[in-house]
């Protein structure tokens, strides 16, 4: 077998292989036997059909078959074993495969076209001081957050009389509006006020339990799945509900926020974490600050990868990535969409293959152990367990559903690969964060909120 790379500049080069017989024909020949041996044919006995017989019938589908597996498993090794920067797929010459003849042909060349990002090094001491912001979280921040709290967890209380944001209980009649044969609607139902139209509004604020009100089921929901939450029918039936309607009033509910009492606490908190006001708001505060820890090193990864691709020159082959990316969505997204997505693509390609180097030179690498650790995490977060405080049924359970999940066939190891490269790149970022200068940098939400519209 021989192989060359022929290169057509920094970024672009074609892979020639040319096959053999004494390459291929080995393999060849003992799949041929193994066939015989296994083929069952008219008139012959299981094992004796004629050599000849068999290489008419499967020979041609071996040989190439045989060839394919080589070509993959040598492009392969090519570029692995020589290192080689490439970027998308290498594609390979269709007209020249399509143009050899299988019956008569003992030698075959072949040429895939590669995409190569330009040789490039990383200087982790070239980016300079890197902020590490350190959100304020203020009282204004936990009177804020409390708020929201007690209105996620609203109580709800019966009023006399509807306002902004209630929901009246009631019977809806159909007064006009349906067709002949129809039967007008009926029904026991409940209104939201908050989807009611601004312009409509009015006819309901200020009425009280047993009043009637009229008015046209069009121009107060106007939005058709509106109309159909309100009337309880189907939204495509929904458009049909016009013309006047009359709702008698029998209840009206709101939300009002819940009180600052052990019954909120408990369900914010979880039972018995906080057992007065001043204590609830130390846990907010702590909630809030790990929260914008959080959005911090959000942050920071954010500024650290723009960095490495402020600071690392590398060039890609545009053109043929572009090509490459219309033909590997199979007609999914036009020239035109992949030249506004391009640049994007391109970042994110070209900070892979910072990252990778940036591995390789740092003998950075993940095992399964690690990969599966990272999704018993993941389990724990998810279901509420603290680390290291499961017993030991439930670290069985535990590691059940995360081997489940990392096995999960359905999606063809989709999940092991998220989880595999979710944890290389976090142990990648963390090398970085131990060769580079993070700064603490003090900053207000309101400030932090700007700097992350800015780089968006």
């Amino acid at each position: 077998m021989d192989i060359s790379l022929e290169k057509a500049g920094d970024t672009n080069a074609s892979l020639v292989i040319t096959l053999k017989p004494e390459d291929y024909k080995p393999e060849v020949d003992k799949k041929l036997k193994q066939y015989g041996k296994q083929v069952q044919l008219k008139g012959f006995r299981p094992g004796h059909v004629p050599a000849a017989v068999v290489q008419k019938m499967y020979g041609k589908g071996i040989l190439v078959e045989e060839i394919n597996a080589m070509l993959s498993k040598s492009v392969s090794s090519y570029i692995r074993e020589n290192k080689l920067q490439v970027v998308g797929d290498p594609v390979p010459d269709r007209s020249q495969a399509d143009a050899i003849d299988w019956d008569t042909q003992d030698e075959f060349t072949f040429s895939y076209q590669l995409g190569l990002a330009s040789d490039f090094d990383v200087d982790l001491a070239s980016l300079g001081a890197i902020p590490r912001y350190e959100i304020e979280a203020g009282e204004a921040e936990v009177d804020s957050t409390i708020v929201d709290l007690q209105k996620r967890f609203h109580e709800h209380q019966h009023a006399e009389e509807a306002a902004e944001g209630d929901t009246i209980f009631g019977e809806l009649v159909q007064l006009t509006g349906a067709d002949e044969n129809a039967t007008k609607l009926e029904t026991k139902t409940a209104l939201p006020l908050d989807k009611v139209a601004p312009d409509a509004l009015g006819a309901f604020i200020g009425k009280k339990k047993g009043e009637t009100i009229t008015f046209d089921m069009a121009a107060a929901f106007p939005n058709e799945k509106d109309r159909a939450l309100a009337t309880g029918v189907k939204k495509e039936e929904a458009a049909n509900l016009v013309g006047d309607f009359s709702f008698t009033i029998e209840d009206v509910t709101r939300h009002a926020p819940a009180e600052l009492n052990q019954a909120f606490f408990d369900k914010v908190l979880g039972v018995g974490a906080a057992e007065d006001e001043a204590t609830f708001r130390t846990k907010v505060h702590e909630i809030i600050t790990q929260n914008y820890g959080r959005e911090a090193d959000n942050m920071l990864r954010a500024d650290i990868e723009k960095a490495l691709l402020d600071n690392t020159l590398i060039s890609l082959p545009d053109e043929f990535l572009k090509d490459w990316l219309l033909t590997i969505n199979e007609g999914k997204f036009t020239p035109e969409q992949v030249e506004e997505q391009y640049d994007d693509f391109a970042k994110s390609a070209k900070l892979q293959l910072i990252k990778n180097k940036i591995a390789e030179q740092a003998d950075i690498n993940v095992n399964p152990d690690e990969v599966l650790e990272a999704t018993r995490q993941m389990v724990r977060d998810q279901f509420g367990f603290a680390a290291g405080s499961d017993d030991d049924g439930m670290s069985e359970t535990i590691d059940k559903i995360a081997r489940n999940y990392l096995m999960d066939e359905k999606n063809n190891g989709q999940n092991y690969t998220a989880t595999f490269n979710r944890v290389y790149d976090d142990k990648v970022m963390e090398y970085i964060k131990s060769k580079v200068t993070i700064e603490a940098q003090p900053i207000s939400m309101e400030g932090f909120r700007d700097r992350a519209a800015a780089t968006r």
